[in-house]
């Protein structure tokens, strides 16, 4: 089985990783990761084309270094994406192109109307994705 599993550095993103290492063996073989962080465009004000990659390339490696410190620990093999776009859109791209089984993505835990005014990255993934979508609470 092939897992996206996106990841932001916060502390949900951290929460799915933790549930997917507790849950890897519920999968017939051990799960093959994507391990996918998303960046949002910044204006490019001044800034080259190597300026703004060198910068998505520390802020992604950043947003990743917990989750690859834990997969590495559990033995759950994956490979790193940093990705540039809109999120929501990016991740379920790439799970489609990637040819992903599933997309695993923690959630705040908002409640309905919370969510209704502020909007959610994950919740709009499993609206628009043609993956199916585990949510971490």
């Amino acid at each position: 089985m092939k897992i996206l599993l996106a990841v932001d550095g916060s502390e949900h993103c951290l929460a799915a990783v933790d549930s997917l290492i507790v849950h890897a063996d519920w999968f017939r073989e051990k799960p093959r990761v994507e391990l996918v962080t998303v960046h949002l465009p910044v204006p490019a004000v001044g800034a080259s084309k190597v300026q703004a990659q060198k910068y998505y390339q520390e802020e992604g490696e950043a947003s990743l270094a917990a989750a690859k410190k834990k997969l590495d620990a559990a033995k759950v093999p994956y490979q790193a994406h940093i990705l540039v776009g809109p999120i929501a859109e990016t991740l379920a791209k790439h799970a489609k192109d990637a040819r992903c089984d599933l997309i695993y993505i923690g959630t705040r835990g908002m409640t309905a109307a919370a969510n209704a005014l502020l909007g959610s990255t994950a919740t709009k993934v499993l609206h628009i994705s043609p993956v199916p979508v585990l949510l971490v609470k």
